[in-house]
């Protein structure tokens, strides 16, 4: 059985600007909003509430070297997310968790880590492999999640409650970045799998899916992040990029994936850029159709 979890964080992304708020903590209740809870609960999902995150800060004009933005805040809801996911997981169900930004995948894999240990499926339309020892500008972990989920970064955000890695970098794939990404010959060096948004277009969605899923073995998590899709058809994230894949291609790659993971985060949707509604839309198609399997097919931890 799914359950719905709400994790409204934008701790892990830069500002906008100097001084604002970035919005992808609009994203659960956007997409609420849009139909999505209602359509997973159609299909019989339960929902799990909210972990509230704490307050954004720009810290930049005060933060000391070697800590990421907003790090204390960061770290207090990742522990208060894994217990809400661990719950659902001992309850025997699999959490479909609606971000907020890429940060609440520290979350997951504490969650997961402290019940044995998973593999892990990245679908991002960037690596998020900026860490201290390849970046002088380490700063926010929405850009930096998946180094961190590996063991790559600052024990801070890394190896939380001296658990870390989250996931053994062997058992981790990622899909979907565009292929100028600046950190890709260090990921492809050390990651399970890395296949690309041009793979999933060439090889098809549900081969490179499929593959993944090897890499990742019989049980993983699943992170995704929508600018995944091609910035003409996604603009509202942080990052907006060309190069992406579509709507079907993303909603074929889900259901090749969604059975064999044991949760799935969702992330950086930004409904400040979503005036009228529209991607919001778009995404409850997406996720209604590509998870209405999660869970369905693996041995949880």
């Amino acid at each position: 059985m799914i359950t719905m979890l709400s994790a409204p964080s934008n701790l892990g992304l830069r500002p906008p600007e100097p001084g604002s708020v970035p919005g992808a903590a609009k994203a659960p209740e956007a997409l609420r909003e849009a139909g999505l809870f209602a359509r997973f609960a159609e299909l019989g999902a339960t929902d799990s509430g909210v972990v509230l995150a704490g307050r954004y800060v720009d810290d930049d004009a005060m933060r000391p070297p070697g800590h990421v933005r907003n790090e204390s805040a960061t770290i207090d809801h990742s522990r208060r997310l894994a217990a809400r996911i661990g719950a659902a997981l001992d309850r025997g169900e699999a959490p479909l968790v609606i971000g907020g930004d890429c940060a609440i995948l520290l979350g997951a894999g504490l969650a997961t880590v402290r019940r044995g240990g998973i593999g892990l499926v990245h679908v991002d339309g960037h690596t998020d492999f900026r860490h201290p020892g390849n970046s002088d500008e380490c700063a926010s972990v929405a850009g930096e999640a998946l180094a961190a989920a590996i063991g790559r970064h600052w024990p801070a955000v890394a190896d939380i409650d001296g658990l870390g890695p989250s996931f053994a970098a062997e058992h981790t794939a990622h899909i979907g970045h565009r292929d100028d990404d600046e950190d890709l010959p260090e990921v492809r060096g050390i990651l399970g799998g890395v296949f690309s948004s041009a793979d999933i277009l060439s090889l098809g969605a549900a081969h490179v899916g499929a593959e993944a899923a090897a890499v990742a073995g019989s049980a993983y998590w699943l992170q995704v992040d929508v600018d995944v899709l091609d910035a003409a058809i996604m603009p509202a994230v942080d990052s907006p990029d060309p190069g992406g894949i579509g709507a079907a291609e993303l909603t074929t790659l889900l259901r090749e994936l969604a059975p064999g993971a044991v949760g799935a985060s969702i992330t950086v949707f930004d409904p400040d850029l979503d005036p009228d509604g529209r991607y919001a839309r778009l995404l409850v198609e997406i996720l209604t159709e590509g998870l209405s399997d999660l869970g369905t097919r693996v041995q949880r931890p």
